[in-house]
């Protein structure tokens, strides 16, 4: 009878040790996700927004639009017209028909002439945006191209110079030029010339990239409007590669992309990734997949803060917070199911995403049993040399 009680003492305490709360565990299990999103103040409202991975979610994240360059300004087909700016210097030739005219070495003192042409000293553009022309006075020449500079200086002169012609040239081209600043090698304003630069012409220009391509962004800035996108993709749709326009800031940045794995994964850490993007398939395999045995399959969960716009699309009751402009969100995955892999491979994680994979529901009592094994066994082996001792008739 002695022996029956210390066993059942033993298997009290086995079975008090796998409901205790001291027990070892990775973080909240699959069911603890789901009851945690409740706040305790009623007046609160959710902690936050639950929603399965289905391809109506796929669908709604699809809808949001990708940065793109092309997109945000347009994908032109030829280079901007080059315009004379302020700051920029411009020489200007004027040829007449005859010799005799306005601008012969005898008319004109002070410059240097042929026999039927006259070349004006080189000027800066003045902050009137103008140049002056002997006998065609003050002439607006900023935001122009030197064709239009040419008919205007040659309708001034009509009447006045015999068939006059001009030649206008910006001998130093200052006002178009694009800022490159960032992670290249020798930043600096680059001039633009007729033909026209593209992106990666400009960067080129700048000594290219010192950053790693994988973990580079590229922001455009012109005027009060911004894109940025990988420099992957620039690299990989040409039709990215668009024109710039003077006075455009092209900023190199170096970001690394990284996501965090917590829980019953291969890999608890910062796991990174390429600046192109990658699916939550291609992450839960990047952090070591699902431990086997102690993942639970159906409680995968991937954490970001959404726009309020996409949480209402998610959930339409959810009640988002008057003026809130993102969401707490919580995706839970499925991965018992065959078909979510396919929408898995839909799915984009972002930088700073957690990826989150509770423990499979057994787990707990394994650890139990362990722990009740490290318990009992010394107990039990002294009860065995008690009962042994007992029968020997010492006791």
């Amino acid at each position: 009878m002695g022996r029956f009680s210390t066993i059942l003492v033993l298997l009290g305490l086995g079975l008090g040790v796998s409901g205790c709360g001291f027990l070892p565990s990775q973080g909240p299990s699959a069911s603890d996700v789901t009851e945690q999103a409740v706040s305790g103040d009623p007046e609160a409202g959710p902690r936050y927004l639950i929603a399965d991975l289905t391809p109506a979610a796929v669908a709604i994240l699809k809808r949001v639009p990708n940065m793109s360059l092309a997109g945000r300004f347009g994908a032109h087909d030829g280079a901007p017209s080059p315009a004379i700016g302020l700051g920029d210097s411009v020489s200007v030739t004027v040829w007449e028909a005859a010799s005799g005219g306005l601008f012969s070495s005898a008319a004109v003192a002070g410059v240097s002439a042929g026999s039927h042409s006259a070349a004006i000293p080189e000027q800066a553009v003045g902050r009137d945006g103008a140049i002056t022309i002997p006998y065609a006075g003050r002439i607006r020449v900023a935001g122009l191209t030197p064709a239009q500079v040419e008919k205007t200086i040659v309708a001034r002169l009509v009447g006045k110079a015999i068939e006059p012609q001009a030649l206008v040239t910006v001998t130093k081209n200052l006002s178009n030029s694009v800022t490159v600043t960032g992670e290249v090698s020798n930043g600096a304003q680059v001039p633009l010339s007729a033909r026209g630069e593209r992106i990666l012409d400009v960067i080129a220009a700048a000594g290219g990239l010192k950053a790693p391509v994988h973990d580079v962004f590229i922001s455009l800035s012109r005027g009060s409007t911004t894109a940025k996108i990988p420099m992957q993709t620039l690299l990989a749709h040409p039709r990215e590669n668009i024109f710039v326009r003077p006075r455009d800031v092209i900023t190199v940045e170096s970001q690394p992309q990284t996501f965090t794995a917590f829980g019953s994964t291969g890999r608890n850490e910062l796991v990174k990734f390429d600046a192109a993007g990658i699916t939550l398939e291609e992450a839960v395999a990047k952090a070591g997949g699902l431990q086997a045995e102690m993942a639970n399959p159906e409680g995968v969960f991937l954490l970001r803060a959404e726009p309020a716009a996409i949480a209402r699309q998610l959930d339409p009751a959810y009640p988002v917070p008057p003026g809130a402009q993102t969401v707490n969100v919580v995706y839970r995955i499925n991965l018992k199911d065959t078909a979510t892999y396919f929408l898995a491979r839909s799915f984009a994680v972002r930088n700073k995403d957690v990826i989150y994979v509770a423990a499979a529901p057994s787990t707990e009592l394994n650890q139990a049993m362990k722990l009740f094994a490290t318990i009992a066994q010394p107990a039990m082996s002294g009860a065995t040399m008690a009962i042994a001792i007992c029968r020997s008739g010492k006791c």
